[in-house]
């Protein structure tokens, strides 16, 4: 078990009222190189109210989904992704909780060496795709997750929408369309927000169809059904939205990275896949090639 290290996290552990900094204070002065961090030690000796385990229960889910964002993003864009992009990502909201997820992760012998950091800044330098493959626990999900989606059938999807009817991908059965994947106040899904808006006013006459499958609640984010509204009409958006659902995530390869965007042409063959922002002429060309044009 992890033990409390020093005055300054027992004062937090007595003064805060903010699960997530305690836990990430008190993680951050305990984490040691080389030792996994038990969840249920700190389920059963430190972090006891509903609160303080909820966070619990969301920062090891985090955990295990970083490794497959990390390599999704540098597949994706040939970069590798920022502390800020990783906290945009998760909703790390604390200073400096990016860095000591990875340190966990770092520490946990579960999850293979795959990257190297800045000792200084905690910016990762260097991503080996080629670790995350061998692994027994992270390879088969990793070939899903990089798959080479254009030329493939589009997967089938069941959600449900805002509204609270069902969305299948069988109403969308010859119409070309978006699967666009996305969640509330994401920066990048800001920044694509008010062109996908434009994009799909212009060629929705010409029977093109946007998915807004929203990943707030898959991603356990703390927004609520007003506060998608809100996003929705500050944003003007008109076309389908949805609520993400496990089933369909891992059916398009376990999306870990948003935006994501499949373009699917009439034929139901994914024509173009996009992760994170696109500049408008980029999403435009999608379009018309889905289009057929």
């Amino acid at each position: 078990m992890l033990k409390v290290a020093g005055a300054v996290v027992l004062s937090l552990l007595l003064q805060t009222s903010n699960a997530e900094t305690l836990i990430v204070e008190y993680l951050k002065a305990n984490v040691v190189p080389g030792r996994a961090v038990v969840v249920s030690d700190l389920y059963n000796n430190v972090f006891k109210t509903p609160e303080e385990r909820r966070v619990l229960d969301r920062l090891y889910s985090t955990f295990f989904k970083i490794p497959m964002f990390i390599v999704q993003y540098n597949t994706a864009t040939k970069n590798i992704p920022t502390l800020r992009e990783l906290s945009e990502q998760f909703n790390f909201t604390v200073p400096g909780e990016a860095d000591v997820i990875l340190r966990i992760m770092e520490a946990d012998p579960r999850v293979p060496k795959f990257i190297e950091r800045n000792p200084k800044t905690g910016e990762i330098t260097r991503v080996d795709i080629d670790a995350v493959k061998a692994s027994p626990q992270f390879g088969r999900v990793l070939e899903r997750t990089i798959a080479g989606w254009p030329g493939k059938e589009a997967p089938v999807f069941s959600l449900t929408g805002y509204d609270g009817k069902p969305i299948t991908s069988a109403q969308f059965s010859g119409q070309p369309h978006l699967m666009y994947f996305w969640f509330t106040n994401c920066p990048p899904c800001v920044k694509s927000s008010p062109i996908l808006t434009e994009l799909y006013n212009k060629y929705a006459k010409q029977g093109f169809k946007i998915v807004g499958a929203n990943a707030d609640k898959v991603l356990e984010l703390p927004y609520d059904d007003k506060a998608r509204a809100d996003y929705a009409k500050k944003y003007g958006f008109t076309f389908t939205l949805a609520h993400l659902n496990g089933e369909t995530q891992q059916a398009y390869g376990g999306v870990s990275v948003f935006p994501t965007m499949f373009f699917v042409d009439k034929t139901g063959t994914i024509v173009r896949h996009f992760v994170n922002f696109q500049e408008k002429p980029v999403l435009e060309a999608a379009i018309q090639q889905t289009l057929g044009k």
